[in-house]
């Protein structure tokens, strides 16, 4: 590569942007400038990609209303319930505790799209049930809830999923049916492990609940369960489209915290739409430059180039896909997940067309990989989110997060190798693919 070059230089901008403490989208907006300027293009060009990435695409409206769909179940009361729900049923067992944290997880999963708001709705509540007494060690707690958060993205509905679908123009309703069993598979496996721990180290086993009170607390947690139910049998049966679906999630999940549960109040509906407005914002800044950067990418003919390259080496698709788990755990290890997203992999997916590979199997394959970066340091946000929460030290974390971090990747190739396991729901439903 020519060091000189526009494209060279606009790189090396971008990194050193970054370094500087510039956020990585206003990084990429001004490598990218810089490379229309040296190229002698038009720069009004990257104020109309800026301008299609915000806007241009209805479908990202999903986004800040499945945010504000879990801002609302956090600060009403629809999270503890469903951690009392959940309890009933597992937490019997020995590990039960822990057991919860997974179960409730994958109940989560099916309302707020977003692994970060799983983990902030339940994490304080959790990690002070599982730490009293000295029930279980404080980064055991801190690990387990930031590994079974990794759930929530894949398992319908799906924030990284809906991105995906708008730089591969895949249906959203056929990769959100893609993510059911994956999705599943991570809560067994996760679980099958706390059982093996929990034998080994003799955890604790929960007072059980009796049988009389199963019922009030099933009535107590009826609205929240509800949820899933209406919002997906909304969206496939075709009802609504799925930013309507989002729509619907944050109206309900408003309605039964504010006049069901009686525990959110407008102070905390006006704190719930702030931080939502927050987290959109710098969501959409990065969605637009990505536009940006991707367009500087297209005119150098980058993913043509490199699709040409893998398909004349006689590269399987299992190999492909195997090249693309590698490379994208690494980079999760580094970059944010919507990065790796909207700058990777519009550049790895014409190739995978190339070879045949679905675009729904490639795509929940490399949610799962990003999903899994959110807890591999030294990046791994989830992993500071569990250490701002917890207190407890990284190092711990990561030392108790890393049999999970097995199991999961032992979890991404089985869905790898057998694609089917990703294909069968969503051609169940009518997909060709």
């Amino acid at each position: 590569m020519n060091l000189a070059s526009p494209f060279s230089m606009c790189i090396m901008a971008i990194v050193a942007l970054t370094l500087l403490g510039l956020p990585i989208g206003h990084a990429m907006i001004g490598g990218s400038i810089l490379y229309l300027f040296l190229a002698g293009l038009d720069a009004g060009t990257a104020a109309e990609q800026l301008s299609n990435g915000m806007f241009g695409g209805f479908v990202l409206l999903a986004i800040p209303l499945f945010m504000l769909a879990a801002e609302f179940m956090t600060t009403g009361s629809i999270t503890e319930r469903l951690v009392r729900f959940c309890n009933a049923f597992v937490g019997r067992f020995r590990g039960g505790l822990a057991l919860v944290v997974v179960v409730q997880n994958i109940i989560l999963s099916s309302m707020s799209g977003s692994a970060l708001a799983d983990a902030a709705a339940t994490g304080k509540l959790m990690q002070a049930m599982m730490t009293q007494d000295g029930k279980y060690r404080a980064s055991f707690a801190a690990a387990l809830q930031a590994v079974a958060a990794v759930i929530g993205p894949i398992i319908p509905p799906s924030i990284p999923l809906v991105v995906y679908s708008l730089i591969s123009d895949t249906s959203v309703g056929y990769l959100f049916l893609g993510g059911v069993v994956p999705g599943l598979l991570l809560g067994a496996a996760q679980m099958s492990l706390i059982a093996y721990v929990a034998r080994r180290q003799n955890f604790p086993v929960e007072r059980p609940v009796p049988m009389r009170e199963l019922p009030r607390i099933t009535g107590e947690a009826f609205p929240a369960l509800m949820m899933p139910v209406i919002l997906l049998g909304a969206l496939y049966s075709g009802i609504t489209t799925p930013t309507e679906a989002a729509a619907l999630a944050a109206l309900y999940a408003l309605l039964v915290s504010a006049f069901y549960y009686r525990s959110l109040g407008w102070s905390d509906v006006y704190r719930s739409l702030l931080n939502t407005a927050k987290i959109s914002g710098s969501i959409g800044i990065l969605i637009a430059a990505a536009m940006v950067f991707n367009y500087v990418v297209t005119i150098e003919n980058i993913p043509k180039t490199l699709s040409a390259m893998l398909t004349a080496s006689q590269m399987s698709p299992l190999a492909y896909l195997m090249f693309v788990n590698v490379l994208l755990l690494i980079l999760g290890c580094l970059l944010e997940g919507t990065t790796i997203i909207l700058i990777i992999l519009p550049v790895l997916l014409p190739t995978a067309t190339a070879l045949g590979i679905d675009p729904v199997h490639f795509g929940v394959v490399a949610v799962v990989n990003i999903m899994i970066g959110l807890v591999t340091p030294p990046y791994g946000l989830l992993l500071f989110i569990m250490v701002k929460i917890t207190k407890v030290p990284l190092r711990d974390i990561v030392r108790e997060a890393a049999p999970f971090l097995a199991v999961m990747i032992a979890t991404l190739l089985l869905i790898t190798v057998v694609p089917d396991l990703v294909l069968w729901l969503p051609r169940l439903m009518g997909y060709k693919g």
